[in-house]
């Protein structure tokens, strides 16, 4: 099965750091890529940030992205999206 968000990040964010246990403590699971190991997610990332590459950012099934979001708004998109944890 594949995980309803990638969550773009590094190892050493600590916003990544907080939103994926925040996550993990809500049952939501993730794929989590490194944009310091896989250069094609940090162009990606960049592009979605205006050339900047912030995170986390998180890319959802339907394709939006949201960047540094609060477990809070995840929830709700995933809502959104009538996506199950």
């Amino acid at each position: 099965m594949t995980e309803p968000l990638t969550m773009y990040t590094t190892t050493w964010c600590g916003y990544c750091r907080r939103l994926k246990s925040q996550l993990a403590r809500e049952g939501i699971a993730i794929a989590e890529i490194d944009i310091e190991r896989d250069p094609a997610a940090a162009a990606y990332v960049e592009q979605i940030n205006g050339g900047f590459q912030t995170v986390p950012t998180v890319l959802f099934a339907d394709g939006s992205t949201m960047t540094n979001p609060s477990v809070r708004e995840v929830k709700q998109r995933m809502a959104d999206l009538s996506v199950s944890p």
